[in-house]
């Protein structure tokens, strides 16, 4: 197809089309939300990070041994993945495990996966 095939060159407006999509528009601080979880979740070193905590709950220190980065490295990407509720931690001692913060994150990871395959 030629770059013309996937242009519109009608001028007439379908308002019931656009009546109907209007009410289920998202308010612009919805879309800035969604955009930027979208953001995070496409960084390839933060998405390596929730791959590995959708197999297993971990510590910074596995984690930074599984992707060969160093402990500071992770625990910076883990504070960004904290601070937008896709991950969670609980301490045992000394120790910080990370998981996933919910269902929902592990649902948006596989179904961007299958979405590739």
């Amino acid at each position: 197809m030629s770059r013309n095939e996937y242009t519109c060159d009608c001028t007439v407006i379908h308002e019931n089309i656009l009546a109907e999509v209007k009410k289920e528009m998202l308010s612009e601080e919805h879309f800035d939300f969604v955009s930027n979880f979208f953001k995070i979740m496409g960084d390839g070193t933060r998405f390596r990070i929730l791959w590995a905590l959708d197999k297993h709950e971990m510590c910074v220190c596995d984690i930074a041994n599984l992707l060969s980065m160093t402990k500071s490295a992770v625990s910076h990407q883990l504070a960004t993945l904290r601070k937008t509720n896709l991950v969670k931690c609980r301490r045992d001692g000394k120790t910080v495990y990370y998981s996933l913060s919910d269902d929902h994150v592990k649902t948006m990871l596989e179904a961007g996966v299958s979405h590739i395959h």
